[in-house]
């Protein structure tokens, strides 16, 4: 009986080893490589595969965990992230940096994946490295720090297309770090700090030059505006002086018809008027300073008969 029920024993416990080994259970987004006899069998789905145990057995890939390359016989079918360790490549005007990048990728073919390549990440890490030198070589140091988007750019396509052959699909390239040497940086620094200062004197000689036009201008319409204004005033000023002269010599009319009509037509105003206005004269004159010598003309005895004349002239007036 005892040697009975080991047998038993034994028995059950094949069959559950068979049974584990025939019934493989595969997670979503990861997959198998199964080979029978040491041949290319299946490549398992998600779900429950079944297999001969001893005869098939999954093929071992290497893969990138925890940033180190190790053995297994799952293969992840999701996006992955190479962080890649920091390297020195030289640009075209011959400065040395360091550059990090990261690489995002998708195994699409398990197939080539295991088969096309003996260490997958491994190639794509040195296919990295080296197209990444080839890239930074064509340009210069100007250039690298300002044309990520390029460098990633091509470096993609490059990557995309030499993996191609190994069922993987590069989906982008970021380049995260560009670490130029410290003499480069100290440069870089000083050529900025010239550059800020430039354009700082640039600014303010164009804030002056702005200044000094708009002050020229406004002075300009100043003196523009004072010339219409005493241009205004003269006008005025003699349209004033030109009125004035029609109202005196309007008023002077008047009065040589006033004089007319008390005189009467037979003696001449004109006497008149001559007299008032050497009367005038003499009263000017009279006022100036004492020791002033004046000197009357020849002319004078006739507004002197001008005055006698207007005495006559008032006399038969009356």
């Amino acid at each position: 009986m005892t040697t009975l029920y080991g047998v038993l024993i034994a028995v059950v416990l094949l069959v559950i080893i068979f049974i584990k080994k025939t019934l493989v259970i595969i997670s979503q987004s990861e997959t198998k490589i199964i080979e029978r006899l040491g041949k290319y069998y299946a490549t398992l789905k998600p779900g429950i595969n079944i297999i001969i145990p001893f005869i098939d057995r999954s093929k071992e890939v290497v893969a990138m965990r925890g940033g180190r390359y190790v053995y297994t016989n799952t293969i992840d079918l999701r996006e992955q992230v190479y962080d890649f360790d920091r390297q020195n490549v030289i640009t075209k005007d011959n400065i040395q940096m360091q550059i990090n990048a990261l690489l995002y990728f998708q195994i699409v073919d398990p197939f080539k994946a295991v088969y096309e390549i003996n260490n997958l990440p491994n190639a794509i890490e040195k296919l990295t490295q080296t197209t990444l030198r080839n890239i930074i070589g064509e340009l210069e140091l100007d250039q690298t720090l300002t044309s990520r988007d390029t460098i990633n750019t091509k470096l993609r396509a490059v990557l995309d297309d030499a993996t191609n052959k190994w069922g993987v699909k590069v989906n982008r390239v970021e380049l995260q770090d560009i670490m130029p040497p410290e003499s480069v940086l100290y440069a870089m620094e000083k050529q900025m700090q010239a550059e800020r200062n430039k354009r700082a004197a640039i600014l303010t000689s164009e804030g002056e030059k702005q200044s000094q036009i708009l002050q020229s201008e406004g002075e300009k319409a100043a003196t523009i505006n004072k010339a219409e204004a005493q241009k205004q005033q003269e006008i005025l000023r003699a349209e004033g002086e030109a009125q004035a002269r029609i109202r005196k010599a309007e008023a002077e009319a008047k009065a040589i018809e006033v004089v007319t009509e008390a005189v009467g037509k037979s003696t001449n105003p004109a006497n008149y008027l001559i007299a008032q206005k050497y009367i005038q004269m003499m009263e000017e004159l009279a006022k100036g300073p004492k020791t002033k010598t004046i000197f009357l003309p020849y002319e004078a005895t006739g507004v002197m008969g001008s005055i006698g004349g207007i005495k006559e002239m008032f006399k038969e007036a009356e």
